[in-house]
């Protein structure tokens, strides 16, 4: 016989399991976004473009969603230790997500006005290794978040500072472009915003990885340097 607390307590699991199901289901739909809005900056491909800037309405309304979802449960479950924890930790996560959604956007607006002009020789070569890279990185922290991997969710925390420098030398690269071709310099600067839209995608999904690490771990690294998560962790990178 299934008593009355049992039933309540499957409950609460099949609603905790719905939400994790549904922050997945967010986060293909932001790889899709992102994968379009790359291939759109990199092929001047317009209608992929506008499939990313439409998109954002749909992760946006996810992202309400879920939020609503997460406030229900804390109020009516009113969880404790890791459950808490973990309806704490989505709350974060969807946030950063949501805000993946936005430079997914800005970078399809780019594309858009890139476009309309000449296409240089290199045709962006320059920014699709820091894409492919930002992308894995987005792939890889949402499956750490699927099978609460804190080994992977350090690993591609690690990974933020390599794209770092991979966006410092590509600024220097069209900071040199600009002062060689003045004529250059309306096409280059939306190549340094695209650039930096996706240095902050790579920002995001790092910090969807702490929140994995608090979430399992109870350990906030918030705010800690990849050495000092190490030594907590007792990881190496």
């Amino acid at each position: 016989m299934v008593t009355n607390s049992q039933h309540i307590s499957q409950q609460f699991e099949k609603e905790l399991q719905d939400v994790r199901s549904r922050v997945l289901a967010m986060g293909g739909l932001l790889e899709q976004q992102v994968s379009n809005a790359l291939e759109a900056l990199m092929t001047g491909n317009t209608e992929l473009a506008r499939m990313a800037i439409d998109a954002d309405t749909e992760v946006n309304a996810l992202e309400m969603s879920i939020d609503e979802e997460c406030i229900q449960i804390i109020a009516l479950r009113q969880p404790t230790a890791g459950d808490l924890r973990l309806v704490t930790g989505i709350l974060k996560t969807i946030t950063e997500l949501e805000r993946i959604g936005d430079e997914a956007s800005s970078i399809a607006k780019m594309a858009l006005n890139l476009a309309e002009k000449d296409r240089p020789k290199k045709n962006y070569r320059e920014l699709q290794a820091l894409g492919t890279h930002v992308c894995n990185m987005l792939r890889d922290s949402l499956d750490a978040f699927a099978r609460f991997d804190v080994d992977q969710a350090f690993k591609v925390a690690s990974e933020d500072q390599y794209v770092d420098s991979e966006y410092e030398s590509i600024v220097r690269q069209l900071i040199t472009y600009m002062m060689e071709d003045p004529r250059a310099i309306s096409r280059v600067i939306d190549m340094m915003w695209s650039a930096r839209s996706l240095e902050r995608i790579a920002d995001h999904a790092h910090n969807v990885c702490k929140h994995i690490i608090y979430l399992v771990e109870g350990k906030d690294v918030r705010h800690l340097s990849i050495e000092k998560m190490e030594k907590m962790l007792n990881r190496t990178s």
